[in-house]
């Protein structure tokens, strides 16, 4: 059974994207949950609840169940979150390093056919999705 899947199309029903899942070797699970509006702590009771239930029924296993927010630095993983949060900046990091970098902080540009257009600096750089580790929104205050 995939999890991962069984929690988005659960989340997708009440109205909330899933933006990262983590399992834990002893039991924790995190689900981080996002919509337009923002989360608030009865969205997170609300989701925990249903996916209680819904896990008791699935039969799966888990010792601890934990719904947040993404937060401001919240990740940024699927092609889909690259185009919606065009324009802001980010921290990338590399799995292999380019031009002797691994870290980038910048401003998000076009993606097309797999290539992210980031500005660093005031110079764009682009950068292969299939070459990213981790991605994540800068706050800015």
């Amino acid at each position: 059974m995939d999890v991962a899947k069984l929690v988005e199309s659960t989340l997708i029903g009440l109205g909330y994207e899933l933006v990262d899942l983590e399992l834990s070797g002893r039991g924790l699970m995190r689900v981080f949950i996002d919509k337009p509006e923002g989360i608030s702590i009865q969205d997170c009771e609300r989701v925990s609840n249903q996916l209680t239930r819904l896990f008791t029924v699935e039969g799966v296993d888990f010792g601890r169940l934990e719904i947040s927010s993404p937060g401001l630095d919240r990740p940024v993983k699927k092609e889909s979150d690259f185009v919606r949060f065009r324009g802001q900046q980010v921290q990338l990091k590399l799995r292999v390093p380019m031009n002797g970098r691994k870290n980038f902080v910048g401003v998000l540009g076009d993606l097309k056919d797999g290539v992210l257009q980031l500005e660093v600096d005031g110079v764009a750089v682009e950068i292969e999705l299939s070459n990213l580790d981790k991605a994540r929104l800068v706050p800015i205050f």
